[in-house]
């Protein structure tokens, strides 16, 4: 599922409606900078991604920096496309376009580094 929000809600928001409830569910919120190709690209990764190895456990909100700079902020965004993943802890961000899916899924911690 990806949410556009207009109004993007806060950690504690989404902690209050109870969309954290779900040990199995997985959020993330992948930072953009409009509709830019790296922009494109880093959702239709994180989204084939998403399907492929979370089928059904993941809610996706995109947060466009061109509408809501200030968020930037709250989770230390200093490049974009940044993937925030806020659920399950611990915090975990992956910064690019995420076409390298190997690195992906070991930033994400869905597969273990390779030594």
């Amino acid at each position: 599922m990806t949410h556009y929000p207009d109004d993007p809600k806060t950690l504690d928001q989404l902690s209050a409606s109870g969309a954290n409830s779900d040990m199995n569910r997985w959020q993330l919120r992948l930072y953009v900078a409009g509709k830019t190709a790296k922009s494109v690209a880093a959702l239709e990764n994180l989204k084939r991604i998403c399907e492929h190895h979370l089928p059904g456990q993941y809610e996706i909100e995109v947060v466009d920096l061109l509408v809501h700079p200030q968020l930037a902020k709250g989770d230390q965004i200093v490049a974009i496309p940044t993937l925030v993943r806020k659920l399950p802890q611990p915090i975990r961000k992956v910064i690019g376009d995420l076409s390298n899916v190997d690195r992906a899924l070991v930033g994400l911690q869905l597969r273990p580094a390779k030594s």
